[in-house]
């Protein structure tokens, strides 16, 4: 067998039907990306548990890269993460609340932890094939944000494999009773597909990936994705 790349997505919640994240993740398992075969993992939405499911997933597996995905309601394109924080809310409130009940993802961990994965490449990649998409500073606080904290710490003894995580828009199907933007599945597919191209092809990173970002006294803002 060839080297694995972890690929996490959600189970539905919040009272949807499905979750794209695992839409398109399902669809991905056992594809092969040159050398890399894909496994797909779907996680609960609580963050004790999913942070688990990953870290064990990490550990079982030793994946040669980890790329997680999530539902981002309100976004209309895919949104490569460049930071998870060490903070973990349990409770997807509006943004002006996030994080004010939070607790660490990690007692202990450093503050953050940059993303792995050779961004750039992936932006263009998904500019050529035409998928609208752009970096976000931050995955926010609730679980999306637990997963990629907790697959970055579990892997911060392999600092060369390429991990991180991309939010995902709501699909088409989940937008039929409300106004909000969305995007086809067959859409994501590509956009994901053109990701894990590059990812599985990833030389070694850049050193300002390959470690925590240091602790600071002040604070971190964060967007609230979902």
């Amino acid at each position: 067998m060839g080297r694995l790349i972890l690929l996490t997505g959600f189970a539905p919640f919040g009272g949807e039907r499905l979750n794209p994240s695992w839409e398109v993740a399902q669809r991905l398992d056992g594809r092969s990306f040159g050398d890399a075969i894909v496994k797909a993992v779907r996680l609960p939405v609580h963050c004790e548990r999913a942070a688990q499911a990953v870290t064990d997933g990490i550990a079982r597996i030793k994946p040669a890269a980890v790329l997680g995905l999530g539902q981002a309601a309100g976004r209309a394109g895919l949104s490569l993460e460049q930071v998870a924080l060490n903070l973990a809310d349990q409770r997807p409130v509006p943004e002006i609340e996030s994080g004010l009940n939070g607790q660490p993802v990690v007692a202990g961990g450093p503050d953050a932890y940059f993303s792995r994965l050779p961004l750039k490449p992936i932006l263009q990649a998904l500019r050529n094939r035409e998928v609208p998409a752009a970096t976000s500073l931050s995955a926010g606080v609730y679980v999306c944000n637990t997963v990629m904290y907790a697959a970055l710490h579990a892997l911060r003894q392999r600092p060369r494999v390429p991990a991180g995580f991309i939010h995902l828009p709501y699909v088409n199907a989940q937008t039929t009773r409300r106004a909000a933007a969305s995007m086809s599945l067959e859409l994501m597919l590509t956009g994901i597909e053109a990701a894990l191209e590059i990812i599985a092809t990833a030389g070694t990173l850049p050193a300002e990936t390959q470690g925590p970002k240091k602790r600071t006294r002040g604070g971190s803002g964060a967007s609230k994705p979902a």
